[in-house]
């Protein structure tokens, strides 16, 4: 029979993401849904981009970056400050919103590229102390430069509770590079690189390429995430890309799973959703509390991760999940049976010649040659 190609697991994404975009937009449209929730979903959005486009770094390649908020800052600020000018050739917010996530992305790549050359000597401790110092470089730059609104921020004009549709489909476009990346024989290059970078070296793969290839791309896309927060929150505070917010996205990252496009996506859902709710009903010194609760959450997470007594419930749920997938997939495909794709069996018994018919008594001889001469001799 005909071999189905297609794999659930390869577009859960997609489609999880496409029916959140999907429903919450006929819900705006008809009016159910408030500017709170939409705001939310536009927060959900640019941390799914901030956590997918970092665990490209730290999870497939194996290299760790503390300076993702960096990138996130250099293209939030000269995006935004790029679509102020453009509101005077055109009064079209979602062009400018566009070219803008551009001009941001590109930027942002540009010092990806200049942070990558770094990470072909650096690693480990190293790599994150340049990283971590890249971004306190860059956001105390544009603390000082009253061009971009200095210590007072850069005032951008909002797009709208309507800007979550965009930063969803955004989203899509994302997960359709990173996963395609990630599948290709470029990403098997990648994380060659991270299981042994000296083997990778020995079998001709070009790790100089790939290691800037990885920083340029989640670079770019960080730049777009900033842009995205820029035009939903007004003004752009310097203060706002800090050590912390790096942090939290390695937590994103680290909580949903090293290498897992799907746990990122999950992790950073609910971590957002998580700050949402506490920034919302905690006010004063009871703020602090959220980071308790991240520091719980990730103790918890590595300890699910990495304790042997925990294997047998882990089988168990991927077991599980194994079977809901497969579930799905059944009533999705249905498989129906073709006569005309069935292929004769060459090999068959039938076919095959043989000097001895299969279905012939074989027999072997046991008979005890002592017993034949009258017994034993002793």
């Amino acid at each position: 029979m005909a071999k189905n190609k297609f794999k659930l697991k390869h577009h859960i994404n997609y489609i999880g993401v496409g029916l959140f975009l999907v429903i919450t937009s006929v819900m705006m449209f008809m009016g159910v849904l408030n500017r709170s929730t939409a705001n939310l979903i536009t927060q959900i959005a640019y941390s799914i981009i901030l956590a997918v486009s970092l665990n490209l770094v730290v999870g497939f390649l194996g290299e760790l970056s503390l300076g993702h908020a960096g990138f996130m800052c250099v293209g939030s600020y000269l995006g935004c400050f790029f679509a102020k000018y453009m509101f005077a050739f055109t009064d079209s917010k979602l062009l400018v919103l566009i070219v803008s996530m551009l001009v941001g992305g590109l930027v942002a790549a540009v010092f990806g590229f200049i942070i990558g050359l770094p990470a072909l000597r650096l690693k480990g401790d190293y790599l994150a102390i340049v990283t971590l110092a890249f971004g306190e470089i860059v956001r105390t730059i544009f603390k000082n430069l009253d061009t971009f609104g200095g210590a007072l921020g850069l005032s951008t004009k909002k797009y709208g509770s309507e800007l979550f549709i965009i930063a969803l489909i955004v989203v899509l476009i994302m997960l359709f590079v990173m996963q395609n990346l990630i599948r290709s024989k470029h990403g098997r290059a990648i994380t060659a690189i991270r299981d042994n970078e000296i083997a990778a070296r020995a079998m001709g793969i070009n790790v100089t390429f790939y290691k800037l290839l990885v920083f340029v791309v989640s670079a770019f896309f960080a730049g777009i995430a900033g842009v995205i927060y820029g035009h939903y929150a007004t003004p752009v505070l310097y203060s706002f890309f800090s050590y912390n917010y790096s942090i939290e996205i390695l937590v994103m990252v680290v909580l949903g799973g090293m290498g897992s496009i799907t746990g990122s996506i999950i992790a950073a859902t609910l971590i957002t959703y998580i700050n949402f709710v506490l920034t919302t009903n905690l006010s004063g010194d009871l703020a602090a509390l959220k980071f308790l609760i991240y520091a719980i959450i990730l103790i918890a997470m590595i300890i699910f991760n990495n304790a042997p007594a925990l294997n047998p419930v882990k089988e168990r749920l991927g077991d599980y999940k194994n079977k809901v997938l497969n579930k799905i997939t059944g009533l999705l495909i249905k498989k129906k049976y073709d006569p005309s794709q069935v292929v004769d069996d060459h090999a068959a018994w039938h076919r095959i010649p043989s000097k001895i018919k299969m279905d012939a008594l074989l027999s072997l001889d046991i008979t005890d040659k002592n017993n034949q001469n009258g017994g034993d001799k002793k």
